[in-house]
């Protein structure tokens, strides 16, 4: 593990019964990170994620975070060290305004607690916050509708703003673009790729055309185990990782192939 590591996994171990979801995985993310994790449904990627933030505990190894061991901490306590997941806060409240969703969430990060209503009006920090962060997911313009009226991709805009406000030392992006409809997609992974560069980020995703286009790095996952990583030329041209999305090793010529081999879970 190097100085310039921030999230690190060692060994991680899951099983659940007689089953092993996830067999020594070890994984470095690297301060600035643009790295994905994909592999085919089944592979364990939920499991990992979900032992990354703390929804399960492992029955071994070791994450650490700034080089601080974090594997026994709850979710919130490594929410508060910079570890935030797009899907631990995907409940978005219906009847609250994305204004005042992000008011709300800026003002619990500031430690204002539950007066995020008068902050709003008071506190020029947390307007000028909000502000930033409408403006940098395209939310103006929805601003004060309920959230229950946003269109979904609006929705998932909604949910990394909210993630970001969080001010994250990592992100663990959850399949951001899932269930988005086509023509809301563009607005999304161009958010996405201008995600401030010292958040150091992690992609699970199935949808390819993202995951070449964002990631700088990536880990494939299969059956709960590292099958390799590489740079996404690296993973693209590799016979294992072609083996296990087609089948054979034929040369992919391009990622595409490997897309189309993907369903939307995993």
């Amino acid at each position: 593990m190097s100085d310039n590591t921030v999230l690190s996994a060692q060994g991680l171990v899951m099983r659940f019964g007689g089953i092993t979801a996830t067999n020594n995985v070890t994984l470095d993310l690297q301060k600035g990170a643009r790295h994905a994790l994909i592999g085919p449904n089944g592979a364990g990627k939920t499991t990992l994620i979900n032992l990354l933030t703390g929804v399960l505990q492992p029955t071994a190894g070791t994450i650490t975070l700034q080089g601080q061991d974090i594997t026994h901490l709850a979710p919130y306590q490594r929410v508060r060290r910079g570890l935030v997941r797009t899907f631990q806060i995907n409940q978005l409240f219906d009847t609250l305004t994305p204004l005042e969703t992000l008011a709300m969430t800026v003002s619990q990060q500031q430690g204002l607690g539950g007066k995020w209503w008068q902050a709003l009006g008071l506190r020029r920090d947390v307007t000028e916050r909000c502000e930033q962060l409408l403006e940098q997911f395209h939310l103006t313009g929805v601003m004060s509708q309920e959230t229950r009226v946003l269109a979904y991709g609006k929705r998932r805009l909604l949910e990394i703003a909210i993630a970001l406000a969080c001010e994250p030392q990592v992100l663990l992006l959850d399949e951001p673009v899932a269930g988005v409809p086509a023509g809301e997609r563009e607005e999304l992974l161009q958010t996405v790729a201008a995600l401030p560069a010292d958040v150091s980020i992690l992609l699970i995703e199935h949808d390819m055309d993202l995951v070449f286009s964002f990631a700088k790095r990536m880990t494939v996952l299969v059956n709960g185990t590292v099958l390799t990583e590489g740079d996404p030329e690296q993973i693209a041209h590799d016979p294992q990782v072609k083996a296990v999305y087609l089948g054979h090793g034929d040369e992919i010529n391009d990622h595409a192939q490997i897309k189309r081999s993907e369903t939307p879970h995993g």
